[in-house]
């Protein structure tokens, strides 16, 4: 089983935009790839289903019709409350836990040759009352792209998100800098250099604000970044 992981610094950095981007890069070059969102909360009810958001978006964007069988293996599990995973599934008495997870993933993998996943959250939020996303990495043991914010604060963040995966033992592929809003400064110009030097990290790029990401498959500047990175990945995977 082969594949990449997509976390982030935070919630709401924009691993869904680069997972999404980087599907699209792949299958651009024809390779048979397949997204993986493990767990999704803040699902919506649609004809009866939960519809995962995240995934939807990466579905669109790459022009994907998987069937329910699809589906189910790429979020096997999702649930309505905005909250870490361990809430939700103690909300709704199902826990996600790692071995599903990747069991679904291998039978997912059948279907495709590379599988492109996108993590909850953070690094080190919770799964349940014993595992954490970081687990489900390390089974992985997939390269590792981090998504960081451009703005105040997203060094240390970003740092800390670093060695905690170099502690781990997982490779870093890239740093990539998603910057959400339109407002630059001597500062969001300053942080990726930062974040490379510090972090010690073999590549860190820069995703400039776009006010519609519903567009983003169309944003020529995006998606050459998204194919650099997707090169990249193919060539250490």
């Amino acid at each position: 089983m082969r594949g990449m992981f997509v976390t982030g610094t935070g919630t709401g950095v924009g691993k869904t935009l680069v997972a999404a981007g980087l599907l699209k890069a792949l299958r651009d070059e024809e390779v048979a790839v397949l997204p993986v969102k493990p767990v999704q909360t803040g699902c919506t009810e649609v004809n009866g289903m939960l519809s995962a958001p995240d995934l939807e978006f990466s579905i669109r964007m790459a022009g994907l019709q998987p069937d329910a069988q699809l589906l189910d293996l790429m979020c096997p599990f999702r649930y309505t409350p905005s909250c870490s995973p361990h809430l939700a599934g103690r909300l709704s008495g199902i826990q996600p836990d790692v071995k599903t997870i990747v069991n679904k993933m291998e039978r997912l993998s059948n279907s495709c040759d590379f599988l492109v996943a996108e993590g909850a959250g953070g690094i080190l939020v919770p799964l349940n009352e014993n595992e954490k996303m970081l687990d489900l990495m390390i089974e992985l043991n997939w390269p590792v792209i981090l998504v960081a914010r451009e703005d105040l604060g997203t060094i240390n963040h970003s740092l800390l998100s670093i060695t905690v995966l170099k502690n781990a033992g997982l490779r870093i592929t890239a740093v990539v800098v998603n910057h959400l809003t339109e407002d630059t400064s001597i500062i969001t110009e300053d942080n990726p250099r930062a974040i490379a030097k510090f972090g010690e990290v073999p590549l860190t790029m820069d995703i400039p604000y776009m006010p519609g990401v519903d567009e983003s498959a169309c944003n020529v500047s995006f998606m050459r970044t998204m194919s650099i990175l997707a090169g990249k990945i193919l060539e250490l995977s």
